[in-house]
């Protein structure tokens, strides 16, 4: 009869631990689900909170990096990295890596955090680390209306800060000496680096050649986007422009007018503008 009894209650005890783990199964099923928000939610306990001393030392070199690929000062970098962060301890910074605030664009194809700001529920960009959120940055500066800022010379923040504003980064009116002032009062510009002239006119070829085809890049997808399907045609195997051309009544400068074409160059699977 003892052994029988203990025999009945190892059963219920197995019975109740395989209950416990399948609700605990579930549980985690559901947390695999949940939506971003919620995610970077519960990530926030691990995550270091900064001084503004602390995060200039931190992200210092990243924005020095930055500096010498693009032209774009260190000290501006810092500066609004430290003003749009809350020197790292913002919501964004925090949930999403974002340390800019630069929200989703058409373009954007990754990951996606929503808050009110200019509207309910902006949709803000979303980074694995926060240097990702600084090399976005710097691409995300390489847009047609922040092109003439890389023909400054890339310790004239003050040049930048301005233009910034002008060419519509920012909505406060007071932005400009917003960030002028972080800059000189943590004197971020030690971080700027002079470069000389021929120096300045190769990083200058290089970056607004970037942001042409940026541009150029843009225009295409938007006429593809906007084309019905019955006027596209798709690149196969041995197309050329010419035989293209020929096979829908075209020459080929008017075909690659059709589709804002700048050389001969296509590959496969490459949509097409067909008809005028």
């Amino acid at each position: 009869m003892r052994k029988t009894l203990i025999l009945f209650a190892a059963v219920i005890f197995i019975s109740s631990c395989s209950a416990r783990k399948g609700t605990i199964s579930n549980r985690d099923a559901y947390r695999n689900n949940i939506n971003i928000q919620r995610d970077h939610h519960d990530a926030i306990s691990n995550y270091q909170s900064y001084t503004s001393l602390q995060y200039i030392d931190r992200f210092k070199t990243i924005a020095i990096q930055e500096m010498n690929l693009y032209g774009i000062p260190a000290s501006i970098t810092l500066a609004q990295g430290l003003y749009e962060s809350g020197s790292g301890n913002s919501e964004l910074a925090k949930n999403a890596n974002n340390h800019f605030g630069i929200k989703c664009t058409s373009d954007w194809t990754g990951k996606s955090y929503y808050k009110d700001d200019d509207s309910h529920n902006d949709c803000f960009r979303v980074y694995d680390t926060p240097e990702q959120s600084f090399r976005d940055h710097s691409n995300f500066l390489k847009r047609k209306n922040y092109a003439h800022l890389f023909e400054l010379d890339k310790n004239d923040y003050q040049g930048w800060a301005y233009g910034l504003k002008a060419a519509g980064y920012a909505t406060n009116p007071k932005y400009p000496q917003l960030i002028i002032g972080i800059i000189q009062k943590y004197n971020l510009d030690q971080y700027d680096r002079p470069e000389g002239e021929v120096q300045k006119i190769k990083r200058e070829d290089r970056v607004l050649n970037q942001i042409d085809q940026n541009i150029g890049k843009a225009a295409k997808d938007s006429i593809i986007q906007t084309t019905p399907a019955s006027k596209l045609y798709t690149v196969q195997q041995g197309d050329t422009l010419y035989n293209i051309s020929k096979r829908f009544g075209l020459t080929v400068d008017e075909l690659m007018g059709l589709n804002n074409l700048s050389d001969n160059n296509i590959k496969i699977g490459q949509k097409l503008v067909v008809v005028k």
